[in-house]
């Protein structure tokens, strides 16, 4: 938490040095930030903040990939003459435990297009997600147990 808060810091700093306080800015001086606490992670005391950071925004890129993607293909569908889609409920086992990692899993499922969280069994192991199209549903387990769980716990564990 402490370089997170170095991190702000900095990035105060470069706004104040450029005498521009806008979001732009701040970005930069985030991301100089950063570098800086990357490039001096030696002599700073012990934290996971770096890999942390990396963990995030490969959360956050992925996500981002999967609802355009998921965004062109329900376009298409709707766009196709013919609509050919497979509907299904289906369950997935999840690693997740905390109601935190259960909840992130279920919430980011539904913010993808095309898919929706359902229900969670009451052992809290297998969450039941509707998929508008389910050609597969062994590699829709696989992309959600290796994709997006995996990232999650990532993050939060």
């Amino acid at each position: 938490m402490l370089h997170f808060l170095w991190n702000i810091a900095l990035a105060v700093l470069w706004m104040s040095l450029l005498g521009r306080f806008t979001s732009g800015n701040f970005l930069v001086g985030f991301v100089l930030g950063y570098v800086v606490l990357l490039l001096c992670r030696p002599a700073l005391p012990k934290s996971s903040y770096t890999r942390k950071v990396w963990q995030v925004s490969s959360l956050a890129v992925y996500l981002a990939w999967h609802i355009l993607l998921a965004n062109v293909q329900i376009a298409w569908r709707v766009l196709k003459p013919r609509l050919d889609v497979h509907p299904a409920v289906i369950a997935v086992p999840l690693r997740a435990r905390t109601d935190m990692e259960i909840t992130a899993v279920a919430n980011l499922i539904t913010l993808t297009p095309g898919t929706l969280s359902v229900d969670i069994s009451a052992d809290r192991s297998t969450l039941y997600v509707h998929a508008m199209d389910l050609r597969d549903p062994a590699a829709f387990k696989r992309s959600i147990r290796d994709g997006l769980e995996r990232r999650i716990l990532e993050v939060l564990r």
